[in-house]
């Protein structure tokens, strides 16, 4: 379909999409909840689960679904914040057992990121089930990409129970020079890529992207009456600090403020909704950073009165832009205090040009310009593996 009828009837298929939505007409029905698809897969197996607090069957928790079906679990993969989302972000937290169940918990964040053969010895079958939020630098694609890897280098099958990616209906940002692999980004994708973790799925096994480019055996239980124009609102906020899906559109776009002086709202009621400092001239808001046990310790500016803008009265949140990255780093003149870390911001952005280019005071479109070729080719990359229709225009600006 060509990109001019696209912009005729993408506007109509979105405001269809989302009267379905909030009438329930037509109810999205994700991967766990189809358990007469997966079941046969495990029956009578050893199985491990990489699950948290977003893994529900409609109310019930994959664990407590399967082990109320009698299957086999026995253990639990997890992933930054912990098999019950209770962990702040960059905390760090030892293998235990789940005090409800009794089953033992593999911690795979901290030094530990990937399941060893040890792990995996008495296990026949990963299911993986996390919300995802479609984000490069969201940690759960990079715990994907490890179980993966895992899996194909000890020959278990994996099965992903797919959900739908509130950020899935656009492509943005620059592809990952992989000369800044981290753990915030481990594949060549741009930040915001559009793809549900079953995709991304396909697309590392396809791509070959794991070691010696190895392949996992995989299985995607796909997501029933969902497709990439929908605006997806997610039922459990997927991380401490991502509390309602305001915060969950906004985050690609002030991911950034990370790397800076400046607070996107860590240690108040609402992270990723607010963005200042102390002492800044932008006066719109005022709000002090404190410890929230759990979801935020140490917050820049602990204690501190911050002034800045609130993003919480937008009528409609953009896609990812960086409007308000310049906006204040406009505001530094000496641009050595806006920055907190020149190797973060390299890490988040995938791109050693960005720091420099917001030195430079380039604008919006000049920096865009420098990530359209790789964007295009992404673009072009990820048609191979989509699983649901797709209504997303030339992103690439």
């Amino acid at each position: 379909m060509d990109h001019k009828i696209n912009r005729i009837i993408l506007p109509l298929l979105l405001l269809l999409n989302m009267s379905c939505s909030a009438n329930s007409i037509t109810k999205i029905k994700v991967g766990a909840e189809q358990t007469e698809r997966y079941f046969p897969m495990i029956k009578a197996k050893r199985i491990a689960l990489m699950v948290n607090q977003t893994s529900l069957s409609d109310t019930t928790h994959l664990v407590d679904l399967l082990a109320n079906a009698k299957m086999d679990i026995k253990k639990i993969f997890a992933v930054e914040h912990g098999f019950r989302g209770k962990a702040a972000n960059g905390i760090e937290f030892n293998d235990t057992v789940d005090t409800k169940t009794g089953l033992p918990i593999i911690s795979l964040y901290g030094k530990k990121k990937k399941p060893s053969t040890a792990d995996l010895s008495d296990v026949d079958v990963v299911i993986f089930d996390i919300q995802d939020v479609g984000c490069r630098f969201y940690t759960y694609g990079s715990s994907l990409f490890y179980l993966m890897e895992a899996c194909a280098e000890n020959n278990i099958q994996m099965i992903v129970l797919d959900r739908p990616n509130p950020n899935g209906d656009y492509v943005d940002g620059p592809v990952l020079d992989l000369n800044l692999e981290s753990f915030v980004g481990l594949l060549p994708i741009p930040i915001v890529h559009g793809c549900t973790v079953g995709e991304l799925a396909l697309m590392i096994n396809g791509e070959k992207w794991l070691a010696n480019q190895l392949s996992c055996t995989l299985e995607v239980i796909t997501v029933e009456n969902y497709d990439h124009s929908m605006l997806y609102d997610l039922p459990v906020q997927p991380s401490p600090n991502l509390p309602n899906n305001r915060a969950v559109r906004l985050y690609p776009s002030l991911c950034f403020f990370e790397a800076t002086n400046v607070s996107i709202g860590r240690g108040t009621e609402f992270p990723f909704q607010l963005i200042g400092y102390p002492g800044c001239s932008l006066n719109e808001i005022e709000f002090k950073p404190q410890t929230i046990e759990g979801i935020s310790s140490h917050p820049i500016f602990e204690g501190e009165r911050c002034t800045g803008v609130d993003l919480r009265s937008q009528d409609t949140v953009p896609q990812f832009t960086l409007s308000y990255f310049i906006e204040f780093a406009q505001q530094f003149e000496d641009k050595n205090q806006f920055w907190k870390s020149k190797r973060w911001i390299e890490l988040l952005s995938g791109t050693t040009e960005f720091y420099e280019q917001i030195n430079r005071g380039e604008s919006d479109e000049t920096i865009r310009a420098t990530w359209k070729e790789g964007l295009k080719k992404y673009i072009d990359l990820r048609q191979n593996y989509l699983l649901y229709p797709d209504f997303i225009p030339d992103a690439s600006h």
